[in-house]
């Protein structure tokens, strides 16, 4: 797991789908595919079409599950054992997500913000018209 595929996981996405995330780590989708039916913590969502959509913490997963395997010689038995005896759990959120979701959600308040204090309603707007050509 190198600064490499670091770099490809966006900070911003919330949401990858396979095809992302098999280019991301270099492996195929059938291997992804195999990895949901082996690790019962890899569950990636489906999305309302049935596309699996990996959140960035899946995708951290993967890699490194893909390190556990490829590069430290672990077996599918031993990823098994390593994250069952850490306690991993699927619905847990990672920091960093929430702090995206946080970061964009202020975005939004300030557009809001920034709507609510420009906007005029149009009735105020018409009498404010008619107000001018009384005089």
């Amino acid at each position: 797991m190198g600064s490499a595929n670091k770099k490809k996981i966006s900070t911003d996405k919330l949401f990858y789908k396979i095809g992302e995330v098999s280019e991301i780590a270099k492996i195929e989708p059938y291997v992804l595919r195999y990895w949901e039916s082996e690790f019962p913590f890899l569950k990636p969502r489906k999305g309302s079409n049935g596309q699996r959509l990996y959140t960035r913490k899946d995708v951290e997963l993967v890699l490194q599950i893909k390190n556990l395997l490829y590069n430290e010689g672990y077996t599918i038995a031993g990823v098994r054992k390593k994250f069952g005896s850490s306690e991993l759990k699927k619905n847990a959120v990672s920091l960093e997500t929430i702090q995206g979701v946080k970061r964009r959600l202020k975005d939004i308040l300030n557009t809001l913000s920034r709507d609510i204090v420009s906007y005029k309603p149009q009735e105020s707007v018409n009498k404010t018209r008619n107000s001018h050509l009384q005089m």
